[in-house]
């Protein structure tokens, strides 16, 4: 079957030189009136397809280039840079080396050509429920440095999805950098995607599992979900059943039934709700087992 894209609809383009540029045509921003975005490999076919409102202003922020950065020192962090794109952030040492499970997720968004377009913070601004990079950095425990000509604050990631495609962000205000705090000292991370074709698809189901200690005695367990709820989630239940003991088969059981109770997925035409709790149990345990074989 062909499908025929629709033109895009009128609106006026901006392109800002500066972050100041971009918030003061958020600060006039009213029902969506005006839109931001940065790779556009979302908001474009949106809008050809009329799945959103057309804005009356549509701010390209890729003309901003103090904002295309990944930096780390380990008392800081890691920070991604608002307009450091997919592939960037897939194939950097600094996160392969730290924190590989973002790279695993990074890796696993769409296309070559998409990756290179679109950026992490525009794949978490969308919001929607199986975004990639969504469950490794709820298992990092990311914040998000939004801003406004009012001033900045920072959202917890845990707190930034409020429902399908929908988040945290005022009218007026933009993510200018996604942080996340140094990993402890024996920490292991794993992300797996499972959909029909790996990459080019939509999860549908996403696992990411971050584990601190060893198989003696756990101090710290991170589980997240996506796919499988309106938003992605956090398994605290699952969690806790890991955290403070020693990793044996039994507890690895417990957790994975744990985390797949904690879903909350739909019958759709990728797959059934019955099958998408059947490979979070099968899938957390995976994730976990190979977390202690790194």
């Amino acid at each position: 079957m062909v499908t025929f894209y629709r033109r895009l609809p009128k609106f006026d383009y901006v392109k800002p030189k500066s972050l100041d540029e971009a918030l003061d045509q958020l600060a006039s921003n009213k029902n969506g009136t005006v839109k931001i975005y940065a790779g556009g490999t979302d908001v474009i076919p949106k809008l050809k397809s009329r799945l959103i409102n057309t804005p009356e202003v549509l701010v390209d922020l890729k003309g901003i280039p103090d904002l295309e950065y990944i930096d780390y020192d380990e008392k800081n962090g890691l920070r991604i840079g608002a307009l450091a794109t997919i592939f960037s952030v897939a194939h950097s040492p600094l996160v392969l080396e730290n924190f590989p499970i973002l790279a695993q997720a990074a890796n696993s968004i769409a296309s070559t050509q998409v990756q290179n377009r679109g950026t992490i913070t525009g794949n978490i601004c969308n919001a929607v429920p199986s975004a990639d990079s969504a469950p490794a950095l709820l298992c990092l425990e990311a914040d998000l440095v939004c801003v406004s000509k009012k001033g900045e604050r920072k959202i917890p990631i845990e707190d930034f999805f409020t429902g399908p495609n929908e988040n945290a962000l005022n009218p007026d205000e933009l993510v200018k950098e996604i942080q996340i705090p140094a990993m402890p000292a024996g920490s292991y991370g794993v992300y797996f995607k499972l959909s029909p074709r790996s990459k080019m698809d939509l999860a549908v189901v996403g696992v990411g599992a971050v584990v601190s200690g060893d198989e003696d005695s756990i101090s710290d367990a991170r589980i997240a979900l996506g796919a499988v709820a309106p938003t992605p989630i956090r398994c605290r239940n699952a969690e806790d059943i890991l955290k403070g003991g020693k990793v044996d088969e039994k507890r690895i059981e417990e957790t994975g039934r744990s985390a797949a109770d904690a879903s909350r997925p739909i019958d759709d035409h990728r797959a059934s709700a019955e099958y998408r709790k059947m490979m979070v149990d099968v899938l957390v345990k995976r994730a976990i087992r190979q977390a202690f074989a790194n």
